[in-house]
């Protein structure tokens, strides 16, 4: 092991301790106090707002020269009204119901035992993500008001901007009475360091891995800590023959091009053979007017000249950009079955005024949102009321959908008894 190795496992490891430490402290912190720690880091957000944009003006400028996609440098890029949104954001999750402390059933036995399943904090909380500064702020604030410390690591490309943001938040919350060390960024770009982050079982208790296929893939492959994935977002809006073309033509328009580089973007849009003569050619015209490139089946092409063909893997990519795919289906069920064989598991629309239909869409669809007559977009924590969100997972096991404060707890039982021993 070389000294440059050395030197970062006893980085991690120090970090791994100081995190541990400072979870022990939170978790029998007040509401109040954890409150009162997330409006302060929101308020110091704002005081260092000048430093943060001068931070990521570092980052975009690097990130233009290494050739970043427009999508990747959209998610990138921070302006005063993304941070303020961002402190907003802080606020917001400050102002939730309290996770912690919450009984989810109580209930006697015959023998006198009183058995309460009570809220309780997970720990330790390493969030692997990618170049959105916006991210660092909503994992710190989501873990802290759900009593939990938060180990970041953020893209290469987002250093100075995650930076800034955790110097600002560290001292808000020394400011509220809360431990410092409950956000921690990761100092370096090195890899090596996610590697050792995933075997830290000592110290971390659940790992979030936001961002493309490979670094789920790694994480998933190495990990020796629990993990709550977020896979990629390839998302579809279904246009049933039921559908109000209206409804349909503004859905699909918002669900691609409102933000093409986040991952409840629609990337699939398949629409009833019944309507796509009558219903297709005015939303190609839209898309292809704000810039889309529409790739389409042999039906869809015959449409319009200005659809290129659309071959196996467009079904299974996710583009984070102005590309749709696009593909005519008998009905619902062979929509269900495409989904189901090409998408992620993320998010899933249908627009129909046939509730019987709806409801078959919503039933058999297995992924963490589906949604009736509402844009793709909507995947957001802050949109579902949760103030914001880590993730999007797409797993079954402990979170599924947007992952907020109360997706970042887990639960005890607390047995109040009055002398009984068991016969």
């Amino acid at each position: 092991m070389d000294g440059q190795t050395v030197d970062l496992t006893a980085l991690m490891q120090d970090i791994g301790q100081r995190a541990r430490a400072a979870s022990a402290r939170l978790a029998v912190t007040t509401p109040e106090q954890r409150v009162a720690g997330l409006r302060a880091a929101a308020f110091a957000l704002r005081a260092d707002a000048a430093t943060i944009l001068d931070a990521n003006a570092r980052d975009m400028a690097a990130g233009q020269a290494k050739g970043l996609t427009p999508a990747l440098l959209d998610r990138l890029r921070l302006d005063e009204g993304r941070l303020e949104a961002i402190a907003k954001g802080l606020e917001d999750v400050a102002d939730l119901p309290d996770p912690l402390g919450a009984v989810m059933a109580d209930w006697t036995r015959p023998n006198g035992l009183r058995i309460q399943r009570v809220r309780v904090p997970l720990g330790v909380i390493g969030i692997i993500y990618e170049s959105r500064p916006n991210v660092t702020a909503d994992a710190g604030g989501l873990c802290v008001k759900s009593g939990n410390a938060a180990i970041l690591r953020g893209g290469s490309e987002s250093l100075h901007s995650s930076s800034t943001i955790v110097t600002a938040m560290r001292r808000g919350l020394v400011e509220g009475g809360l431990p410092a060390d409950a956000v921690q960024l990761v100092p370096t770009t090195d890899r090596a360091a996610v590697g050792i982050l995933l075997t830290m079982t000592d110290f971390v208790d659940v790992i979030i891995p936001r961002g493309g296929k490979s670094l789920t893939a790694r994480v998933a492959a190495e990990s020796r800590v629990p993990v709550i994935k977020h896979l990629d977002g390839i998302c579809h809006v279904y246009l049933d023959r039921a559908a109000d073309p209206a409804k349909g033509r503004a859905i699909a328009l918002n669900a691609k091009m409102r933000r093409t580089g986040i991952c409840g973007a629609m990337e699939t849009l398949l629409v009833h053979r019944d309507v796509a003569a009558a219903q297709l050619p005015a939303l190609i015209e839209d898309l292809v007017g704000v810039g889309c490139e529409v790739r389409g089946d042999a039906t869809v092409q015959a449409l319009d000249a200005r659809v290129l063909p659309a071959d196996d893997a467009d079904w299974d990519t996710e583009y984070l950009d102005a590309i749709l795919s696009v593909k005519v289906v008998e009905g619902v069920d062979e929509a269900i079955a495409h989904i189901e064989r090409h998408g992620s598991h993320h998010t899933d629309s249908i627009v129909t005024e046939d509730a019987a239909t709806a409801e078959r869409f919503l039933a058999r669809v297995d992924s963490g949102i589906v949604l009736w007559n509402a844009s793709t977009q909507f995947a957001d924590g802050g949109e579902f009321g949760f103030g914001a969100e880590i993730g999007i997972s797409t797993g079954k096991l402990h979170a599924r959908g947007p992952v907020g404060a109360e997706q970042l707890t887990s639960y005890k039982y607390v047995v109040r008894g009055d002398g009984q021993t068991r016969p």
